[in-house]
């Protein structure tokens, strides 16, 4: 792995991100847009909001890094630019980590700006220190990459990439606790939640919400969390190969 070459690719995705300027409003400024009309939504249960409006902190990037990861990479591999690359000193861990950089850039600008406008703007209020928020969004953003980055193997289209989302993505959000809280679902539910790494970052957002402290238990969490990215890293890099479509 050469720290240039992997600085080198997530510049070139990162240029290749800010040049679709459709792009980047979806990924600045579509979730604070939806999270203010939540906010306006559940005017009359501020309680609710915190803890709904945390959850969406972590939920859009984890969605929003899914797609386009899938999406850019299926480029990647149809377009012949992966075959090109593949054929350079460029390593597979040089793209997985220049991926990473990317797209934990492009999370990060997300979440500062909703959050920004959720805690400043529209009253959304968390007892911990809001940079654990940060940490945790950032993580399953990673996620989603990482995810995005594993199913863009199995899809020639983009249309197919895409609908890899009630599979992989949609499970993930209605069993993670964000519509209905996971202790009070189904046995057998409570059990495919326990199973979603989605769910463990729901849980130390909750941690973040009622603690003014970072505690263990959210610590542990996020571990999990960050296993699964290196899991589902190590799976997608698998599917680095030359290809030709």
């Amino acid at each position: 792995m050469s720290l240039r070459i992997t600085f080198i690719t997530a510049g070139r995705i990162l240029r290749q991100l800010l040049a679709d300027h459709r792009t980047v409003g979806l990924v600045l400024a579509v979730p604070a847009l939806i999270i203010a009309l939540i906010s306006a939504i559940m005017d009359d249960a501020p309680q609710v909001f915190d803890r709904t409006g945390l959850i969406l902190l972590a939920a859009f990037p984890f969605m929003l890094m899914f797609m386009i990861t899938s999406i850019t990479l299926l480029r990647e591999r149809t377009g012949g630019t992966l075959e090109r690359l593949m054929t350079t000193p460029t390593g597979k861990l040089d793209l997985v980590a220049g991926y990473a950089l990317a797209f934990g850039a492009a999370a990060a600008a997300q979440t500062t700006v909703a959050a920004t406008v959720a805690f400043a703007f529209l009253g959304l209020d968390a007892t911990g220190p809001v940079w654990a928020v940060f940490l945790i969004c950032i993580v399953t953003a990673l996620f989603g990459m990482a995810l995005g980055l594993f199913v863009s193997a199995f899809a020639t289209t983009e249309f197919q990439a895409i609908q890899f989302m009630p599979v992989f993505v949609v499970p993930q959000l209605f069993l993670c606790g964000l519509i209905w809280p996971a202790d009070q679902m189904a046995g057998w539910l409570q059990g495919v939640s326990d199973a979603l790494p989605l769910t463990y970052a729901v849980k130390a957002l909750n941690e973040v919400q009622v603690n003014p402290e970072v505690t263990s238990a959210m610590w542990g969490d996020l571990a999990i969390v960050f296993a699964a990215v290196l899991v589902a890293t190590v799976l997608g890099a698998a599917t680095l190969r030359r290809r030709t479509n």
